[in-house]
Parts: C-alpha cells; sequence; structure tokens
C-alpha cells in the first residue's frame, strides 16, 4: 500500500491512534455543523415557507408548503443517501483523505447556499441547499468506517466509538453556536447560523490533512470479493447490523427533527430547544467513551438490544407530559439509544464482509440506513403539524419492537473479517 502523504509513517508504524485522535477532531467539527443546523433547520423551514404554495407528493396528496418545515432537513437526508455509495466507491479509488476533504466542499457550497436563500426568503433553495449539506454528511459519516481501516481486529469497537466520541464537544458548541450565529446577519434569522456551518467545513479541511490512511494500490483495487448480492444472501448477520443502525438512526431523527416545533408550539423558547437537543447530542456520543468496551464484554448485540429499550423508555417518557423535564430527558434516552444501536450495528457490520468488499458494504449499508432516516423526517414533521406529538412518538414504536426482536432471535453467524 501506498501513504497517503510524503510525510508517513515509518515501515511498520501504526498509525491507527494518530488517524482515531484526527478523525475524531473532524467528527467534533462536522458534527458541531450537523448539531447547528438540527437547532436552525425546521424552525429556518418553518419562516421561510408559504401557506398559498401547495406540492402534491406521492403517498401524501396535496400538501401547504406551511406544512413541510422539515423538507429541508428530508433533503439533507436524501442527499446523504444518495451520495454514500458514490462517496464509498470514490474514496476506494481517490483514498480517505482527499475524499473526506471533497465531502467538507460541498458542504462549504450547501451552508453559503442555504444562506444565500434565507437572504432572498426562498424556501425552494432552501431545501436544494439542504441536499448539498446532505451529499456532504456522506463523506463525514464514514469517519467511523475509517478508524477501522487501520485498527486490529480486537481494536475496531474501540477505534470506532473513539472516534465517535469526539461530537460530544459538538453537544455542548452546536446549539451554542446556533444561538450566537443565528442573529448573526440580523435582521435575517438563522443566516448566520449557515455562515457558521461553511467556516466549520473549511477548518475540518485543515484537520484532515494529517490523517494517514493507506491507499488501496491499483491492484487491491482490482480485488473485487464477492458479488453484493452474494455477500446480502450469505452473510445474515449483516441484516441484524443493517436494521440496527437504520432503526437506531431514522427513530433518533424521527423525534429529534420534530422536537424544536413540538417545544415552540408548547410555548418554550428558542434557547429551551437549543438546550434540549444540546444535551441530546451529548447524550448520542458520550456513551462512545466506554461502548466499544461494553461491547467487547457483552457482545454487540445485547448493546443494541440495550438501545433499543432505551428508545422505548423515551416514548414512555414523552407521554406523561410537554415540560422541558419530558423533552430533556426523554431526548437523552434518545440520545444512549442511538448510540448504542448505531455503533452496536456499525461494529456488526465490520465482521460481515471481507477486506476488499468494505466499499460496497459500507455505501450499502449507509445508502439504507440514510434512506430510511430521510423517510423518517419527512414523515416526522408532517405529522407534528397535523397531529401532534403523541402520535410522532407512538410512530417508533412498531420499528423499534421489530428490531430488538430481530436482534434477540436471529442466529448468529460466523464472522468473515480478518
Amino acid at each position: 500500500m501506498t501513504v497517503e502523504q510524503t510525510g508517513a509513517s515509518p515501515a511498520g508504524a501504526d498509525p491507527t491512534k494518530r488517524n482515531v485522535l484526527l478523525l475524531c477532531a473532524a467528527m467534533a467539527l462536522s458534527n458541531t455543523g450537523a448539531s447547528l443546523i438540527m437547532t436552525v433547520t425546521a424552525l429556518t423551514g418553518a419562516m421561510l415557507a408559504r401557506d398559498w404554495v401547495t406540492y402534491d407528493i406521492p403517498f401524501l396528496g396535496v400538501v401547504k408548503e406551511s406544512n413541510l418545515p422539515t423538507l429541508g432537513l428530508s433533503l439533507q437526508f436524501i442527499g446523504t443517501m444518495m451520495a454514500t455509495v458514490p462517496a464509498a466507491l470514490l474514496m476506494r479509488r481517490i483514498g480517505r483523505r482527499a475524499g473526506f476533504s471533497l465531502g467538507q466542499g460541498i458542504g462549504f457550497c450547501g451552508a453559503l447556499l442555504a444562506t444565500y436563500a434565507i437572504l432572498e426568503h426562498s424556501f425552494p433553495l432552501f431545501v436544494i441547499s439542504g441536499a448539498l449539506i446532505g451529499a456532504h454528511n456522506a463523506f463525514w459519516a464514514q469517519y467511523r468506517f475509517a478508524a477501522a481501516d487501520t485498527a486490529r481486529p480486537e481494536y475496531r469497537p474501540r477505534a470506532i466509538t473513539y472516534v465517535m466520541a469526539g461530537p460530544i464537544l459538538a453537544g455542548i458548541f452546536g446549539p451554542e453556536l446556533a444561538k450566537h450565529s443565528k442573529d448573526l446577519l440580523t435582521p435575517i434569522e438563522y443566516a448566520g447560523a449557515y455562515v457558521s456551518v461553511a467556516v466549520l467545513c473549511l477548518v475540518t479541511v485543515s484537520v484532515l490533512q494529517f490523517i494517514k490512511i493507506p491507499r488501496m494500490t491499483a491492484a487491491e483495487r482490482s480485488q473485487q470479493g464477492r458479488p453484493l448480492r452474494e455477500i446480502l444472501s450469505t452473510e445474515r448477520g449483516i441484516w441484524v447490523a443493517i436494521l440496527a443502525a437504520m432503526v437506531g438512526y431514522s427513530s433518533m431523527s424521527f423525534l429529534m427533527t420534530s422536537t424544536p416545533l413540538a417545544m415552540k408550539g408548547c410555548g418554550h423558547e428558542f434557547a429551551d430547544a437549543a438546550f434540549v437537543i444540546q444535551w441530546h447530542v451529548i447524550a448520542m456520543f458520550g456513551p462512545s467513551f466506554f461502548t466499544g468496551r461494553l461491547i467487547e464484554k457483552v457482545g454487540a448485540r445485547v448493546i443494541v438490544a440495550i438501545g433499543a429499550l432505551f428508545f422505548l423508555t423515551a416514548v414512555a417518557i414523552n407521554m406523561t407530559g410537554v415540560e422541558m423535564l419530558q423533552f430533556w430527558s426523554s431526548l437523552v434516552f434518545v440520545g444512549v439509544g442511538w448510540n448504542f444501536m448505531y455503533v452496536g450495528g456499525t461494529t456488526m457490520l465490520t465482521q460481515c464482509y471481507r477486506p476488499e468488499e468494505k466499499a460496497k458494504v459500507q455505501g450499502f449499508n449507509d445508502f439504507m440506513v440514510f434512506g430510511m432516516v430521510a423517510l423518517a423526517s419527512l414523515m416526522s414533521g408532517g405529522l407534528q403539524q397535523a397531529f401532534g406529538w403523541v402520535v410522532v412518538n407512538i410512530g417508533i414504536v412498531a420499528p423499534v419492537v421489530l428490531a430488538l426482536a430481530v436482534t434477540v432471535l436471529a442466529p448468529r453467524r460466523p464472522s468473515v473479517s480478518s
């Protein structure tokens, strides 16, 4: 293998710890932007949406634009879904560092377009910017896989979770940055928040230049491994892994997307919603300091099952009321549940393919995950506007119970990864 930069590590040196540290920092920066976007996007959409404009949406019928405040967020997830496979295959060819840097460039353009859309009060442009931001998300979503590229098999769970610990800083700074930057371009509300996202993209690019992940040689790229269809049909554990990540991420998105809208509807202030999202993001990534060790001790399936129970607990809490305590505590449970299901599913996935098959399997996994997330975020906003907070919570119960049952009951298969 060749190394991605001239200042390569000496032969035999293990770059894992260096990569994990840098990817952790890059993940913190990327998720700071993501948590900022999660805090303001639905509110921005509600501000820009026009009551007199309607859309004919398949399966939903004619819908007012004002009932689609989360459409920009949904397009982000659709953009992520559509870019996952191309991003994985591109990085197989040009390397992780170049691919991650390109992704941040796309995010920079998307953030600037969102800023322009807000200044021009254009809901359609704002939605389009969401697709660009989503495509950028598809690249940095693979930081967790990049951490595993140079790690020993026994260290992979911890390498993945240590990278996932970086965004705990995002939980602190993202919503705070949203509060302080949303009026940066006053009197136009929220535009300054997207300027902040553009700056974060540029800073992340500079951090990424120091990672050292070996690029595949031409000979290695020529080894394609088994066809994806064969992997999906013979590696039964792969569907357990994909389902865990799909349900964990989409259920989290389903509840988190509507929380700022629900809180506003219940009379809570923007600062209250930012505080709840802040603690939610901390709960999402804080457990990463120990999730890897828990997986080593009790197994990924047990952790996924516990994560599903956390989601069901969050629903039960939300059924008790709409005070700050309920919104805060339920999203904390959702955050931990997401961490356990997403990290657990990712760990199981790395055991279901050979090294030469990683690009196609990782790309397919993220395509499935973010496709479901896109659908969840789109439905969440509409359900919240039409039927209210209780229906939104009930909406995640069936998929979470299904994921729990499959995780517990599906037969185990031996790992194929080395």
